[in-house]
């Protein structure tokens, strides 16, 4: 895989759940009407905490762009790359077990995909070596 494209795809990845965090932290209702996804009132002060976590990965990732734009150790980028790999499986996982349940809403599908998406591209690339050149 090429320098400029996992840089992207780091970039994209980092800036979008960077951002979608800080929605649900300062403004959960508003982030999850942009997602299509409606929940009771009273439960937007857990998705701000929720928020806390999106937000923690999404500058994982960035932090991952950081050494490959610095040409830093790769192993920092494939740590940053499991870690957040097991963090969007658990939290795919556990969507898809949610809307099969009733308890969340099909709309919550799409974040299901985009971080099965994520896993499976990091996986991949893991196994690959994609990083070992990248960040050299």
């Amino acid at each position: 895989m090429s320098r400029p494209i996992l840089i992207g795809y780091q970039l994209l990845i980092g800036f979008s759940d960077t951002l979608t965090g800080a929605l649900l932290i300062i403004a959960p209702a508003f982030a999850l009407g942009l997602m299509r996804v409606h929940v009771p009132a009273d439960a937007l002060p857990f998705l701000s905490f929720i928020g806390a976590f999106v937000l923690s990965v999404g500058l994982a990732c960035l932090y991952g762009a950081f050494v490959m734009v610095r040409r830093g150790s790769p192993c920092k980028v494939e740590v940053v790359w499991l870690l957040t790999a097991i963090s969007r499986a658990s939290v795919a996982i556990f969507v898809v077990a949610q809307i099969l349940a009733h308890t969340l809403e099909a709309g919550w599908f799409t974040v299901a995909l985009s971080d099965s998406a994520c896993v499976l591209i990091q996986a991949i690339g893991l196994r690959n070596g994609w990083l070992a050149h990248v960040a050299r």
